[in-house]
């Protein structure tokens, strides 16, 4: 009997690969039924690694046949020899490996191929969602542990950069618990770190452009804090959406604890970020589109649901409002009045077009983001 998933026929229930007991899981997590959610991904975990240790096995007693070891470690005469032999299940094996590992990384060794193979027992997708689902179940401690599990199994991960998205949920935990320095260097990982092929997240933070990366971060917090949010974003432009997040935390975790070099070098990002991806995605509709002010940007795209929708995840207006705040706490009182008298003209922003107003009034270091609004 076959059944389907997503188009694709499967076996029966007592055939299933683990893969598609992994989408089951996924279904039952997303209909609210987390008990059947956790067996479904504790049982794609033990199938992968039952599948794997079996091919492992199967290969260690085909290197070990005495016909065999005097072949030596040539994964290419062995290979050949597997076919003139009809080794059906090392065939088997040997197609699985050269699917998921480049010839080049094996290194025509079967050493290493055994090696590799190996690695294929961990699940870390499996270990995130066991997370997952402790997570939405209220069990903090345990969804950390998986977390952080999976983010162990780096390596193994099917797709690298979801690396960010574990780092995030970790951070995301800390947070709620209140935990954080924890948090803090989480966040801190995102922005200064590479994922594992050494390509890293936000190349203009970290060290990865050395000093060039140093200067040019300098330049544009000068050019923020003497000439103006508009100026600023006239000259620069970073469309790094997957760090902004972490901009943005780390900023109004620095304000909140009275960091405020730290908290204007992480806000200004974030900003820069948020509006790099409003004034491309203006210019994609309005080819001639030239960016002016805030104003303008502004009225353009909050008649997009989806730029809204953005405005909205990553909370614009709040982060403009605390980049005024940190920019006068370090001096910088006329570039935060230009971010506070943008915010004091937006209508349909709720509070902060008054606390914007209330700072044109009568300018102060805004206590109020202490760190019970982190969470």
């Amino acid at each position: 009997m076959l059944l389907t998933l997503g188009g694709v026929f499967v076996p029966a229930q007592e055939e299933r690969p683990w893969w598609y007991t992994m989408e089951q899981g996924k279904l039952f997590f997303r209909q609210g039924d987390y008990g059947s959610a956790l067996l479904s991904f504790e049982d794609a975990r033990r199938q992968r690694y039952d599948r794997y240790a079996g091919m492992e096995r199967d290969f260690i007693n085909f290197l070990s046949m005495p016909e065999v070891r005097p072949i030596g470690d040539s994964l290419t005469t062995l290979e050949s020899y597997v076919r003139e032999r009809n080794h059906a299940g090392v065939e088997d094996v040997l197609r699985e490996l050269f699917y998921r590992v480049s010839r080049e990384q094996l290194r025509d060794s079967a050493l290493v191929a055994l090696e590799e193979l190996g690695k294929f027992k961990d699940y870390p997708e499996a270990e995130y969602w066991i997370g997952e689902t402790y997570r939405v179940e209220g069990e903090l401690g345990l969804a950390l542990g998986q977390y952080q599990k999976a983010l162990a199994l780096n390596a193994r991960l099917e797709d690298p950069n979801f690396e960010l998205d574990l780092l995030y949920k970790v951070a995301d935990i800390y947070r709620t618990r209140q935990e954080f320095k924890q948090m803090e260097e989480t966040l801190l990982t995102i922005v200064e770190g590479s994922n594992v092929r050494g390509e890293p997240w936000d190349p203009l933070w970290s060290g990865n452009m050395g000093s060039s990366g140093r200067f040019a971060r300098d330049s544009m917090a000068r050019i923020l804090e003497n000439s103006g949010p508009v100026r600023f974003l006239v000259m620069y432009r970073y469309n790094n959406g997957p760090v902004e997040r972490a901009h943005r935390l780390l900023g109004l975790y620095y304000y909140a604890s009275n960091r405020y070099n730290r908290a204007t070098e992480h806000l200004m990002f974030a900003f820069l970020i948020q509006n790099s991806v409003l004034i491309e995605e203006t210019q994609r509709s309005h080819y001639d589109y030239v960016f002016e002010s805030l104003d303008t940007l502004l009225d353009t795209l909050e008649r997009r649901d989806d730029l809204a929708r953005f405005i909205e995840r990553v909370e614009y207006y709040r982060c403009a409002y605390y980049l005024g705040s940190v920019l006068y706490g370090i001096g910088r009182a006329a570039s935060a009045r230009e971010l506070w008298t943008f915010l004091s003209g937006r209508e349909r922003i709720g509070a902060w077009q008054s606390r914007a107003l209330a700072q044109l009034q009568r300018p102060l270091v805004d206590s109020s983001q202490d760190m019970r609004g982190l969470y």
